[in-house]
């Protein structure tokens, strides 16, 4: 039974009359099932989410673990693990406060006030913003209140110092208590004040067991973006799909929250594959993840979002 969920809505697509009503109740029971059945821990296993969207860009839910294929440096793994429910998530947002965001800011808080409304009882927060130098304004708290309260307070000046602010962040993830971990950055992308280099940030990215998704906001009101700017899009698309995450742009300030919206939901709606690998050298080289579809007759072409790797354990 696949499903493909409007995450801007936050519904999913189903058939009219009688077969919608049997589709939801199973649906449902489905749900049920998959709340209840617990992660399993496993040193040596390696977690792989997965988000899959279809051509219009819309959440594909209701794949079952036969419609994915996993591979290794091209070698495929067994999938011993596969699931699909909504677990609790340590989440940090990092948030732009610089002189370029003036203009921006009142609809980026808006857009994080929409983010944590897609929240559960169990996730937990914290927030960094940053211009000329990053700072962790709120610490890991499970009080959307408290964050919210902290971003009121922001103000857009000085300049850009958005590499050290996810250098920041991705180091304090250390301390997150749930597995499931991702990072929100709201920001024009136009670093000019950093002590890292994107070389560095994108090492520390790969290295980290991290999610990231970014919220690139660009030519507000037709604005002359800055050479900073201008790089802001391929940076941030860069760092989050390294990492199985995603970038939007943002052209129209008024598409912000719902933007926002979606990526909570997305956060929501992933598939968690696992496996041993099959290569147990503990050599600390960069291994290449590949994630494929084989999905059910009848659907369009599929996109699948995965981080591209990871760094095997040293002796």
């Amino acid at each position: 039974m696949v499903l493909l969920l409007i995450a801007l809505a936050g519904a999913a697509w189903l058939p009219a009359g009688d077969e919608q009503s049997k589709l939801v109740a199973d649906t449902k029971d489905q749900q049920v099932k998959k709340r209840e059945r617990p992660i399993q821990v496993d040193v040596n296993l390696v977690l792989v989410p997965v988000t899959v969207t279809d051509p219009l860009n819309r959440l594909v839910t209701g794949l079952e673990r036969e419609h994915f294929q996993l591979f290794e440096d091209k070698s495929e793994q067994k999938i011993a693990h596969f699931s699909s429910e909504d677990v609790p998530v340590s989440l940090g947002l990092v948030f732009d406060a610089s002189g370029s965001m003036s203009n921006k800011i009142d609809k980026s808080r808006m857009a994080a006030l929409q983010f944590f409304k897609t929240a559960n009882p169990q996730d937990e927060f914290f927030l960094v913003d940053f211009n000329d130098q990053p700072r962790l304004m709120s610490d890991f708290t499970t009080s959307v209140e408290e964050v919210q309260n902290k971003l009121v307070f922001t103000q857009a000046k000085g300049r850009t110092s958005l590499l050290d602010a996810i250098y920041l962040a991705v180091n304090h993830m250390k301390h997150a208590r749930n597995q499931k971990k991702a990072i929100l950055i709201i920001s024009d992308g136009g670093d000019n004040h950093s002590r890292y280099t994107e070389n560095e940030i994108k090492s520390l990215v790969k290295e980290a067991d991290v999610q990231v998704y970014a919220i690139g906001i660009y030519n507000a009101y037709g604005s002359r973006p800055t050479p900073e700017e201008q790089s802001g899009p391929a940076l941030l698309t860069q760092i989050a799909e390294t990492t199985g995450g995603r970038q939007f742009a943002v052209n129209d300030l008024g598409e912000l929250p719902d933007i926002a919206a979606k990526i909570g939901i997305e956060l929501r709606n992933q598939y968690v594959l696992g496996y041993n690998p099959s290569n147990a050298s503990k050599d600390g080289k960069w291994r290449k993840i590949q994630v494929k579809l084989k999905p059910p007759r009848g659907l369009p072409p599929l996109h699948v979002y995965a981080k591209t790797g990871y760094y095997a354990p040293s002796q």
